[in-house]
């Protein structure tokens, strides 16, 4: 049963994510448990040391036990080409070393869709072959938040209905205690 604690939003701040995200756009994070992480999710996901304190978005590439290669924008998972739409970078960095490299169980290969202008798993690859902790995922952006957004709607109109009969309530309560009582000889 998914519930409003299920999901939350954020606030994209970073540039790595373009063009699928840009500074600024709202997202809805669903949490997810670890073991529903796919490859092509965009994850909020808690960084090493090697990042700054904030969460970041990042695409799963490569999940426990796949043998990822990348050479320039080209990239290799278990063999097989990467049908990648949301990269857009038509120059390759050059800061960025062929790889090729096996995913340990339990972790993940992420990449930003802005592969020029992205901190990944591409520049970290000698500490855990770059991946990151799947037990560090914060939760996943949603792709169609329709239902998710309707959730929240509607359990902020509950929110709201609920404090308004408290606040109701409250107002009776006093207005009583200010109303002198009735005169015993003119109740029927």
């Amino acid at each position: 049963m998914y519930t409003l604690a299920n999901y939350k939003m954020v606030t994209e701040m970073g540039d790595s994510m373009r063009p699928t995200f840009r500074p600024g756009d709202r997202l809805l994070i669903e949490q997810i448990d670890a073991t529903e992480i796919r490859r092509g999710d965009v994850v909020l996901i808690d960084p090493p040391e090697r990042y700054m304190a904030e969460p970041v978005l990042r695409r799963v590439i490569g999940i426990g036990g796949d043998h990822v290669v990348g050479a320039g924008n080209r990239v290799t998972v278990n063999g097989k080409p990467l049908d990648e739409p949301y990269v857009t970078d038509v120059y390759e960095d050059p800061g960025v070393d062929p790889y090729d490299v096996k995913v340990p169980e339990g972790r993940l290969f992420v990449l930003g869709d802005h592969r020029a202008n992205s901190n990944d798993s591409r520049y970290h690859l000698r500490e855990q072959s770059g991946s990151f902790a799947a037990s560090g995922v914060q939760g996943r952006v949603m792709e169609n938040s329709a239902a998710p957004t309707t959730l929240v709607t509607i359990g902020g109109l509950g929110v709201a209905l609920t404090l308004l009969g408290i606040g109701g309530y409250i107002a009776r309560r006093r207005a009583q205690r200010r109303t002198p009582p009735a005169a015993p000889w003119l109740v029927a």
